[in-house]
């Protein structure tokens, strides 16, 4: 046999098994893609991946292909995610308002291939998961400007849905009205309240009426169908183009720094190494019990990223404790400081963990 007789009989085999460790490969890719529907996880995982070319190229001993391994790495991913899109298309995901609303967009964002469930109220959306009408829920918990969002914080405090992820989503509120009106045509401007109050200077110094409205896609909705040009919307540029509205004003909210955090939760909890964890716990009414209960995070060697206290609702001047921490509270040393703070605690729960919020 020629030596290219040969080289080809090798690649022929190399092919072989490449065939059988592709489907290999593929088969646990389907399993992850599962776990990611059950547990509300995104396919997309930048950090993983730069961890998996760092170690996998390194089982190379030829540096001078090691640069094509890695292109080659890179292309079983995007085929290994476009699988797991392919599986995750029947994927249920509740969100709050309806289409357009900035909880519509960053649902979009976080599950490109899911089915969008729209909801009522924030209730109707977190009830929905528990019940298993959608694999996942995608809420609001904060503003930059406007602060926590209590009504979800509550939910995560009486339900039984796990935090697997909080994403940061960039608001940036748009004066949208119907095409061709010219700002001079406006009167008045409608949008939900938070958005009226980040964009009150602008408002303020064109001498404009206000009307509140549930959500920013609901006050554009009405504003395409109004046919009215004295009106116009706050809303965003995907929400204007959603109901076919034109821009008159960019980013005319108060403060560049307008962002809001989305947690996505879920019935399972995610076993991860994630950075950061969400507890939620109550203290007797003693003097010093909520001291005792933070000395003892801080004994473990844990931090406090956030605490807020939140009315009990039913229970006049009786508060529950909601708690982000700087760490990962599943493992050996976190489980440690759960029993320890159980004792002390009337109620505790631990939410879930996520990463450092990811924008999106």
């Amino acid at each position: 046999m020629d030596k290219l007789s040969e080289a080809r009989e090798i690649i022929g085999q190399a092919d072989k098994e490449i065939a059988a460790l592709f489907e290999k490969r593929m088969q646990a890719v389907r399993t992850v893609a599962e776990y990611k529907r059950e547990n509300g996880l995104p396919v997309f995982d930048s950090a993983r991946e730069e961890q998996l070319l760092k170690k996998n190229s390194s089982y190379l001993s030829d540096e001078k292909i090691r640069s094509y391994y890695i292109n080659f790495q890179k292309s079983v991913m995007d085929i290994s995610k476009r699988y797991q899109h392919k599986i995750l298309e029947g994927m249920n995901v509740a969100y709050s308002g309806v289409e357009g609303a900035y909880a519509y967009i960053a649902a979009s964002k976080i599950f490109p291939d899911g089915n969008k469930i729209s909801y009522k109220d924030f209730k109707a959306a977190y009830e929905a998961c528990e019940k298993g009408d959608c694999d996942c829920a995608v809420l609001p918990i904060e503003n930059s400007n406007a602060g926590e969002v209590g009504q979800v914080i509550d939910l995560m405090f009486q339900g039984s849905l796990f935090v697997n992820g909080v994403y940061s989503l960039a608001i940036k509120h748009n004066l949208v009205a119907l095409p061709g009106t010219k700002l001079e045509d406006v009167k008045t401007v409608i949008s939900h309240q938070q958005a009226l109050d980040q964009c009150a200077p602008f408002i303020r110094s064109n001498d404009f009426k206000t009307q509140t409205f549930e959500n920013t896609a609901r006050a554009a909705q009405y504003v395409s169908l109004s046919g009215d040009k004295s009106i116009a919307a706050i809303a965003s540029k995907e929400t204007a183009e959603l109901y076919g509205l034109e821009i008159l004003k960019e980013h005319i909210n108060e403060s560049d720094d307008n962002t809001t955090r989305f947690a996505v939760l879920s019935r399972a909890m995610h076993e991860s190494k994630n950075d950061h964890s969400i507890i939620v716990f109550t203290v007797p009414d003693e003097a010093g019990a909520l001291a005792h209960a933070i000395n003892i995070i801080g004994n473990h060697g844990f931090s406090m990223r956030c605490i807020k206290s939140r009315a009990m609702k039913g229970l006049m001047w009786t508060y529950y404790f909601y708690v982000e921490i700087n760490g990962n509270l599943q493992c050996k040393r976190g489980k440690y400081m759960l029993d320890e703070l159980s004792d002390c605690c009337d109620r505790l729960k631990f939410i879930g963990t996520f990463n450092s919020d990811v924008n999106i």
